[in-house]
């Protein structure tokens, strides 16, 4: 097996050297957890209830611990990696009613009784992205296993430090051997695996659109499950009622949080023209004000640094192709991998800042009249993951909110994810949808079964 160095993006120090698995590691994996699963599905609801709100006391014992890892490991503010540990630990709480609430129905019939059930698919594969690491191992491993499913999960390469320590945490808690199998590896050994191997009953991707769409290629050979949450271009639309000074304050941590590394960001802002100016100057000094330290050192920090080299040099590219920089923000001078928040001024819509998802702290900010406007231009995008809507209008709120070609919308907020409601995308920002209380039925099939008198 070949090993990946992490490096903690604040610094761009190496933090330890993790094993990755290789093809021969990810079958037998694979094999323990189909292994595993017919044991599994066998426990009663009661007693696997109790088993995940055991696995959510340890994870909540260990909060401040996984917290501090993720600094490192992802360059998350210490704020953000606190709310992410909780956020692993709440989803289990919520999905451990799950196991006993999964009610099938009796259908009336002629001539007897029909029932349905609904029956736990086998091994689910999980692949989690780098950006962020806990609450989305969470949001598939929950419910899966709150189905009666086994897992085996691949956290991201740069990321895998606190997918390791959650899945030591479930044995801690009494998972059984097999149930949660962490595998860290590299996503064309690993990650495709889940794909090809016939065991693997269902795949949970989160990240791009492009490796999204082979994923879904390539389980379409089994007629494979999949769940694909994918990438974003969302929309803050601003009207001229709107609480302007509410809307500015809080535009910049709906793009500039996690160091804009959301597929949820709104990192397009459109806003009314009669407004324009003045939000402009607002938005500036929201901007100007945020806290850009070393998120390891200072607790307060607001926002981080990018995951990697790499990245940086692909979101600095967007910054430097851009028609008119607006205003920038500031970072500390530390050798890590630093954007600072960016606000550019877009002209046209065929331009890439404004089309193209940056995964970066960059905002492009373009004008619009009037309402219908508005709504061509935030459905003017092959994504429809996420949004804003700001206005005083309750009517208008609604109107722009079923207009909008997007799974989650928020009116005078950007709250876009709570784990007891469903989470996912229109057009190429996914397939399916994630958390919620129905999410335990998407890792199931519907068994029908007729009883004659």
């Amino acid at each position: 097996m070949s090993t990946y160095t992490v490096v903690d993006p604040t610094t761009a120090e190496a933090v330890t050297e993790v094993e990755m698995a290789d093809l021969a590691a990810t079958d037998a994996a694979i094999e323990r957890a189909h292994e595993a699963f017919a044991s599994w599905r066998a426990v009663s609801p009661g007693e696997r209830a109790r088993l995940l709100r055991a696995f959510a006391a340890v994870v909540d014992a260990h909060v401040e611990e996984l917290a501090a890892l993720e600094v490192r490991n992802a360059g998350h503010t210490l704020g953000n990696a606190r709310w992410e540990a909780g956020n692993v630990r709440d989803c289990l709480n919520y999905y451990s009613a799950a196991p006993e609430r999964l009610h099938g129905r009796q259908i009336p019939v002629e001539g007897g009784i029909d029932v349905t059930f609904h029956e736990p698919l086998g091994v689910v594969g999980i692949i989690v992205p780098w950006n962020f690491p806990m609450p989305i191992l969470a949001w598939g491993t929950a419910p899966a296993l709150a189905a009666g499913n086994t897992v085996v999960l691949k956290p991201a390469e740069l990321t895998p430090l606190t997918a390791i320590r959650i899945g030591e945490l479930a044995r801690e808690a009494g998972l059984p051997e097999g149930v949660l199998t962490v595998l860290p590896g590299e996503g064309p050994v690993v990650g495709e695996r889940f794909v090809t191997h016939p065991l693997v009953r269902k795949v949970c991707f989160t990240g791009s659109t492009r490796v999204g769409k082979q994923v879904m290629a390539g389980a379409a050979d089994q007629v494979k499950r999949v769940t694909l949450e994918l990438g974003g271009k969302s929309a803050n639309i601003v009207f001229d009622d709107a609480d302007l000074a509410a809307a500015a304050a809080s535009a910049p941590y709906a793009v500039f949080d996690n160091a804009g590394q959301d597929c949820c960001a709104r990192s397009r802002i459109l806003v009314q023209r009669s407004a324009y100016d003045e939000f402009l100057g607002r938005l500036e000094t929201a901007v100007r004000g945020m806290r850009v330290t070393h998120p390891g050192e200072d607790p307060d920090s607001e926002m981080g640094p990018l995951i990697s080299a790499t990245q940086q040099q692909r979101v600095q590219g967007y910054v430097d192709g851009a028609r008119e920089v607006a205003f920038t923000g500031d970072v500390p001078d530390l050798p890590g991998f630093w954007v600072p928040p960016t606000v550019v001024l877009s002209h046209d819509v065929a331009e890439p800042v404004w089309r193209e998802e940056v995964f970066g702290p960059v905002v492009a900010v373009m004008p619009f009249d009037d309402e219908a406007e508005a709504v061509a231009l935030a459905n003017d995008s092959e994504y429809g993951l996420s949004g804003s809507i700001f206005t005083r209008d309750v009517g208008r709120a609604l109107r722009v909110a079923r207009g909008v070609e997007s799974g989650n919308l928020s009116v005078n907020s950007h709250s876009a994810v709570r784990y007891w409601t469903p989470f996912g995308g229109f057009k190429q920002s996914g397939l399916g949808r994630e958390l919620g209380p129905d999410a335990p039925e998407a890792f199931t099939e519907t068994k029908n079964v007729f009883i004659s008198y």
